[in-house]
This record gives C-alpha cells, structure tokens and sequence, in this order.
C-alpha cells in the first residue's frame, strides 16, 4: 500500500511534466476497483497452469510436423522485436530471398502468410477468384477436397476432376477439364500427403495457359524434398509450409506470385473479400513493392525467426542434396517395406512423393495397434490415413531435419517389431 501511495506522490511531484493534471486517487480505492462493481471471479487460477510446461521428446516420422533442427528451436527464444523494427524487416527480406531460392522463383511477390498451409490455400482463393469464376480441381487426396471447399465459400465454383487416391492427373485429362468447364484457375497438389502422391508438374502450366488459366499448386508436404521449378514450369501462384522438410514450426507459409497472377489481381472487378489474406497488402509489409511498409498485421516475430534458419539450413545444405537425400531414405524405406511384405499404395516409383510414404495396412491387423506400439515402445509417430484412406493405410514421413537413414531403420524395426507381437 505505501509503495503505491509513494508512486501517486511522484506523479503529483512531477505532474508539470504532464501535459494532463493529475487528480489525487485513493490507493484502497484502486486496489477496490481492479473488477467490475458487484461482480466475483467466476474460476480460480488453473491449478494445470502451476506446473512446469512437460513436452516429451518424440520422434516425428509421420506426415509432418516434423522435428526441428536444435538451430530453429533456438531461433525461436531470440529476443523478440518489433514487427517493423529495421533488425526485423531485414529477417523479413532474408526470408523472401531462402524462400525464392526454395521455389526456384524470381517473383517479386514472394513472402511468408502468418499462418499454416490452410492459410496460403485461403489466400490463394481469396486473391484469385472472384464471386462465380470457375476453378477445376484436381482431387486426388483430401487438398483437392479443401481447396474445393474454399472455393464454394468464396462464392466461386468449384469443378472436380476425380482420379482415385495413389493416382495422379495426365494432361490429357487436364485439358479435357479446362475444355469442359473453362475455368480461370486450375488446382493441383504436387505432393499429396494424404495418397503419398508427387504429380508431375511439367507442361502443366503452358497448358493452363493456353486456355487462359491460372496454375495454382499446393507443393505443402514435398517442398525440399524433390525437384521443383517455378519459373520454368510456368506455375503462377506455390504455396508451402514451414512444418515439414524445412523444419520449423507450423506457423509460416511461403507463397509466390507470378506476374501473371498479379495482374489478374489488379483486374479484379471486386474487392478482395478477405483483409487479412489480400496479397497487395501482405506484399508490402514484406517489402515487395516500391512503397514504404505499412503496418498490415503484427507479424509472428519469432515463427519468422524460425522459417529464416529452416530455409538458411537448406540453403547451405543445397537444393539438389536435399533432393538427392530424400530419395535415397525413401527407397532404403520402400526397400525395407518391401521385406516386411508390406505393400505400397503408390504402385510407381516415380509418382511417390518421397517426403509421404502410404503403406497398405495387412488383412485382419488394426492400424492404430501399431502406431500405438510405436509410440508406447519408442515414441516414434507414425500416422493413420486420411480421408477415403483412413483406417486404410499408414503414413511415414520423411522430411528435412528425419530425413536420416538411421530414422528410417528404426521406423522399419518398429514396425517389424509391432506386426510381430500382433501375430502372437
């Protein structure tokens, strides 16, 4: 009580430095004040939130999030700075130049949405189509359901194109779409996560073209982890996410525009539904446009820190190594599968994405009776499908900081060891 009453005492001694009078306040009468007149706490403090924080260590070999690297857990208890602090912007600007080298893109509207990989997709439908243009959907997995989805709420139209999960698009049936329905945007996932798909990118874009649509693709679950060309392959708009092979935490989604795609945004005859998602404001917070930076939204400092070192690790480690790395764990992981007479639901080697891998689960075994024995004996994840696939099938994930042959030779061992003890 006298501390706060000294205080009150200051203020009234220095009160010529105040541009306000000061008037003198009974000290009981604060402390009486701090709630509402009449009114009583209805909870008491959460007994839960007077322990320590306990998160146990646990080997992520599903399909993501992946585990991060010691350097971008570290990144994330640096000293937080103002989202439009100078120290900060030029993070800002490192981050524009990882994720450009990431897509293989020169695009000037390249930048990371505050947000998971739903976020870029919503961003994606909310800057690129207005009420009543036609999308055609690729579905393929549980993103084309999505995405489909966001469409009809955006008061689009949403056109399905349907191959069954494991399978993927032939440009032939592309084209028979964009005939047919005419659409201004055409969706694909590059790597569906769900099926354990990689749809072949190249050709697709000048074929979106000739038909005077937009390609827009979802690269969430294989950015880093296979080739990938944005430029060269004429997509206008990419989208990813920062939880998997870059192994930050989920938080960040970098996205690009072509030139294309930014002019069909300046045509635009209505206003872009959403505030928080429109790109000609988000490209300038990020500093890609001439204009100065304008405060748009308060930044995830340091999530931003994080996806920084996620994309400097793979700028020093290289492109084509990452590449090569995750091809060669996913065959040692096929390989390994195969002894344990597990089949794959990708049948094609070249149609697997090597970041998700989709195993059949055996006649008359439970799929969660593994994945349990998995994390009860070795804290290990490995996940159940999803969509149409659920119950069906087992997900591994091998993405980034896991992408280790000794991760993929525990995964098989686990697994060995789980259908064994089922058998008994």
């Amino acid at each position: 009580m006298q501390s706060i009453r000294n205080s009150c005492l200051a203020l009234v001694k220095h009160r010529d430095q105040f541009l306000h009078p000061i008037v003198w306040i009974n000290p009981t009468r604060i402390m009486a004040s701090t709630s509402a007149k009449g009114q009583r706490l209805v909870s008491s403090p959460p007994k839960s939130l007077m322990k320590p924080l306990d998160v146990p260590n646990k080997l992520l070999m599903g399909p993501g999030p992946s585990n991060c690297p010691p350097r971008v857990l570290a990144a994330g208890a640096l000293p937080m700075l103002g989202h439009l602090h100078p120290e900060f912007t030029k993070i800002m600007d490192e981050v524009k130049e990882g994720i450009q080298y990431a897509f293989q893109t020169k695009n000037e509207w390249t930048f990371a949405i505050s947000g998971t990989g739903h976020a870029a997709m919503e961003a994606s439908v909310a800057n690129l189509l207005e009420p009543g243009d036609v999308a055609l959907i690729c579905q393929n997995g549980i993103w084309g359901q999505r995405l489909a989805d966001m469409v009809e709420r955006n008061g689009s139209v949403a056109q399905k194109i349907i191959c069954a999960y494991g399978e993927v698009f032939t440009l032939d049936t592309i084209e028979k779409g964009l005939k047919e329905h005419k659409p201004s945007l055409v969706f694909v996932t590059f790597g569906e996560s769900s099926a354990g798909t990689a749809q072949p990118l190249e050709g697709l874009g000048d074929l979106c073209h000739k038909y005077n649509a937009l390609l827009l693709v979802d690269s969430v679950a294989i950015l880093g982890g296979r080739p990938l060309f944005m430029d060269a392959w004429n997509i206008d708009v990419l989208y990813s996410g920062s939880q998997k092979v870059l192994g930050a935490p989920p938080a960040t989604s970098p996205i690009s525009f072509s030139q294309r795609a930014r002019d069909k945004i300046a045509s635009r005859k209505t206003k872009i539904r959403s505030y928080y998602f429109d790109a000609n404001e988000l490209a300038n917070y990020w500093g890609c446009d001439k204009g100065p930076r304008r405060y748009h939204h308060t930044g995830m400092v340091t999530s931003v820190y994080a996806l920084r070192e996620g994309l400097a690790r793979l700028a020093e480690e290289g492109l084509e190594k990452s590449w090569a790395d995750h091809k060669a764990c996913s065959e040692l992981l096929y390989t390994g599968l195969e002894k344990l007479g597990l089949e794959l639901l990708v049948k094609e080697p070249e149609l697997r994405n090597p970041c998700v891998t989709t195993i059949k689960v055996p006649e008359g075994v439970n799929w969660k009776d593994v994945t349990d024995y998995a994390m009860k004996n070795y804290r290990v994840e490995i996940a159940g499908g999803l969509g149409d696939l659920a119950g069906k099938v087992w997900r591994i994930g091998i993405m980034g900081y896991n992408c280790r042959p000794e991760n993929v030779n525990l995964v098989l061992k686990v697994l060995g060891e789980a259908l064994e003890s089922l058998r008994k």
